[in-house]
């Protein structure tokens, strides 16, 4: 299965060390992102749907606004080449030319871990001017429905089930139905993909992305590319950070942790809670 390796593990059981054995272990590579030829930034990512993590950080960044803004995208190099696979170029379409400016000099070409994101770099402020608050609708989602859909992201998780390393994102409509889901090790990795994914679909801009549903915490980042991508809910299976809070609620947008067992925290703008 992509994004799973095997390596050589020991274990121990009542204290004994157990002879050597195969083991799956989620897979983790960079992958050095390129708009029109220039290296914006290399991530830490699992393989798979590389497309997707690629326009969808792009467009978290501002780099691009619609799927019209994309030509090609498409991996650099050889098969038979060392290292084919770890960099993809986003080369625009007829008559465009992607504002590349957007991402700072201290981003630009620099490496992103698979567990720092934005790594702090922009303010609330900085966000919020280029995405606009969402308007709030009171009662726009049920309980129920954010429960449900955080605990159907585990069984959207084939790699988590084989390697218990590996986060997960999907994002729902407004009737529950799932447009896309994705694992990744990053968190952030995970949100892009799902985002690029309807980017490529043509869903985004659009009004069908309702619900973001990501494992573990609810950090900054999450936040900050569920408001580039105008989604108004947000659910973690964890914590959220106090800056991810901040965010959330000069963004307009529902931010709910602790997601499981029929309880949540609703951390941001609950009069949008049903």
């Amino acid at each position: 299965m992509k994004g799973v390796a095997r390596r050589e593990v020991r274990r121990v059981a009542a204290g004994v060390l157990q002879p050597p054995a195969e083991d799956d272990i989620v897979a983790e590579e960079p992958l050095e992102i390129r708009a029109q030829g220039e290296t914006l930034a290399i991530t830490m990512r699992t393989p798979g749907a590389d497309r997707e993590l690629a326009l969808g950080f792009l467009f978290a960044e501002g780099v691009i606004s619609s799927r019209d803004d994309v030509g090609r995208v498409a991996h650099c190099g050889r098969p038979d080449q060392e290292g084919y696979g770890n960099t993809i170029d986003v080369v625009p379409g007829p008559g465009v030319s992607l504002d590349i400016d957007r991402l700072s000099a201290t981003r630009r070409g620099t490496l992103t871990t698979s567990a720092c994101g934005v790594c702090g770099r922009r303010s609330v402020d900085d966000v919020i001017a280029r995405c606009a608050p969402l308007p709030v609708a009171r009662g726009a989602i049920a309980p129920a429905a954010i429960l449900t859909a955080v605990e159907e992201l585990r069984s959207r998780q084939p790699n988590f089930a084989r390697t218990g390393g590996i986060h997960g994102a999907a994002i729902h409509d407004a009737h529950g139905n799932v447009l896309a889901a994705f694992e990744d090790i990053g968190r952030h990795n995970a949100v892009d993909k799902v985002v690029g994914a309807l980017l490529l679909s043509g869903r985004i801009p659009g009004p069908d992305p309702a619900l973001l549903v990501v494992s573990g915490r609810a950090s900054y980042e999450v936040v900050q590319k569920a408001s580039a991508a105008s989604v108004p809910v947000i659910a973690s299976v964890s914590a959220a950070s106090s800056l991810a809070v901040d965010l959330a609620r000069a963004a307009g947008i529902t931010l709910c942790g602790f997601v499981r067992n029929g309880k949540m925290t609703v951390y941001s703008h609950p009069e949008r809670i049903r």
